[in-house]
């Protein structure tokens, strides 16, 4: 497995590494647990070192069960979670956001019980809370470092400006955001700013919630479950704008299918070519795919090839969430 560093901390991952949100929530019906730790021993098993999960996803329970798969597992991989977007524990209502330092330390007490293990490797910031100063939040966690609970800090979907202020504190290991050869917004300033100051990207939904894998043929193949947040949540996936993103699809299909390799790994070729600080986090219920994905690292894309996808990102249709959701994103 081909390993990348997490910034300047220190501590190194497979470059592709493992989304947990979709074995518990967001994607349809949640994974029933033995089948959910057996594939993250899977992936363990095949290399795979980096595993990403949050307060957030299942209200608890993706950690509860990441708890349960790791147990004295712990020194094998590395494990991030999330905090910050507050939710209702019996309804799951989203409630707003919390970046105060008081919420710093209690989310993280929280996931260290969840986790059952006595420190978190990366602690992100879910999304930036308006409400309180970036410095103010990334002082407490500074100070979780300090008292050993937590090995490197972590920003989710903040702007250039967010970033430049966090690091000024203590030094940013890693901004999580979307990533993909549909979603490229990130590379005017916040790529550039996290590249000046050795701070890793970590990139999900790199498949592009799984339209990049060439799944979708038409509209009448799009999620329609209404556990499944695509459905309602996902511009992109909305019937005025998924046959012409499809359509755009037909490009990495086509590459795909030159080189003898899968959409999903042409893809993932793709982001992983952005950079050695660059690293992805697909994520999948399924081996199969996940053995697919980790396929990408033996795709190799021309000069050419990564010409053509490059000029997709400008011509999809619809933004990766809708106005409530971008509202959240690049602060």
């Amino acid at each position: 497995m081909l390993p990348r560093n997490l910034g300047q901390s220190g501590m190194s991952v497979s470059a592709i590494g493992l989304g947990c949100m979709g074995l518990s929530e967001f994607y349809g019906e949640p994974m029933k647990e033995p089948e959910a730790i057996k594939l993250l021993h899977q992936a363990m098993d095949l290399g795979v070192t980096h595993f990403d999960t949050a307060e957030l996803y299942g209200v608890g329970h993706n950690e509860q069960l990441l708890g349960k798969a790791f147990a004295n597992r712990w020194d094998q991989i590395v494990l991030a979670t999330k905090f910050g977007p507050q939710r209702d524990p019996d309804t799951g209502a989203f409630l707003g956001l919390d970046g105060s330092p008081a919420n710093v330390r209690n989310s993280c007490e929280k996931s260290l019980q969840r986790l059952s293990t006595e420190r978190i490797d990366l602690y992100y910031l879910h999304r930036v809370d308006p409400a309180t100063p970036i410095e103010d939040t990334v002082g407490e966690m500074a100070r979780l470092i300090q008292e050993g609970k937590i090995r490197a800090i972590g920003l989710s979907e903040a702007s250039a400006q967010t970033i430049e202020r966090a690091h000024a504190v203590h030094p940013v290991t890693a901004l999580q955001t979307e990533y993909s050869i549909f979603s490229r917004d990130v590379e005017n300033e916040i790529l550039p700013a996290c590249t000046a100051r050795g701070i890793s990207l970590v990139a999900y939904s790199p498949l592009g919630r799984g339209m990049l894998t060439g799944r979708y043929a038409t509209n009448s193949d799009r999620p329609t479950s209404e556990s499944d947040f695509r459905a309602q949540m996902q511009p992109r996936f909305q019937p005025e704008n998924i046959e012409a993103n499809l359509k755009l699809v037909g490009a990495v299909k086509e590459i795909a299918a030159q080189k003898g390799c899968a959409s999903a790994q042409v893809a993932l070729a793709w982001v992983l070519g952005q950079g050695d600080h660059v690293v992805a986090i697909p994520g999948t219920t399924r081996i199969a795919n996940l053995e697919t994905n980790l396929g990408a690292l033996d795709c190799d894309l021309t000069e050419a090839e990564g010409a053509v996808l490059n000029e997709l990102a400008d011509q999809v249709l619809g933004e990766r969430y809708t106005p409530e959701g971008m509202a959240s994103v690049n602060q």
